[in-house]
């Protein structure tokens, strides 16, 4: 039976499903920065973005653009009623203070603990970039990764062991990818969807750990 991945888009837009109202979020850089445009308007949920900036919204119509409104990844961004700015230091001191509900981070490798490693593939040539990935990893509540299932040379991207630099250690608790939803839980890595049409013996042969079948229950 074939299937059909998720787009960058429909992962974002699954995320976006699982963000409680009334929560304070970071939104990494790349695909977590889509999901600002797919949160539902019924909900009110608080985006902040370590360059200094909280309760922004989504991207603004083209031509709209404010040049003194980006988030941390250089993106445009609007800003929605009671919004602020302040300086970085400040921002990170939000981070590391444990009033983040949740980040959402991208990876290069998710471990079957948690572990997260997002900002280093190790190879000499790679440029690294930590940003405040580490800061975010330990300083709130809940960590969400979104990322492709597999590399593009197909290696799996949720392993047994990280073999890349670590971001920080047994800090993930949800993992997204374009194949399925993954909690990161004391039992090991619980899968609670997979995409129609892809079997879970077809998905546990695409991934470098272990996994429970949580989608009956």
């Amino acid at each position: 039976m074939s299937y059909t991945k998720l787009t960058r888009d429909q992962i974002a837009e699954r995320v976006a499903r699982d963000i409680p109202d009334g929560a304070y979020v970071n939104l990494g850089i790349g695909l977590p920065t889509k999901i600002a445009s797919y949160l539902p308007q019924d909900k009110d949920v608080f985006l902040h973005s370590e360059n200094g900036l909280l309760a922004f919204g989504p991207p603004p119509p083209a031509g709209q653009e404010d040049p003194e409104l980006i988030n941390a990844g250089k993106e445009f961004v609007t800003m929605l009623d009671g919004g602020s700015f302040f300086h970085h230091g400040d921002s990170f001191a939000m981070m590391r203070g444990g009033h983040l509900d949740i980040c959402v981070l991208g990876a290069f490798q998710v471990a079957a603990n948690g572990d997260l490693a997002n900002w280093h593939t190790g190879a000499p040539d790679s440029i690294p970039a930590v940003g405040g990935a580490m800061d975010l990893a330990v300083g709130a509540k809940q960590v969400f990764v979104t990322t492709d299932h597999n590399t593009k040379t197909g290696e799996p991207k949720i392993v047994g062991e990280l073999s890349y630099p670590a971001t920080g250690l047994k800090c993930v608790d949800r993992i997204y990818t374009d194949l399925c939803v993954i909690d990161v839980t004391p039992d090991g890595l619980s899968v609670i969807e997979i995409v129609e049409g892809l079997s879970f013996e077809q998905l546990q042969s695409l991934t470098g750990a272990l996994l429970i079948d949580a989608t009956q229950s």
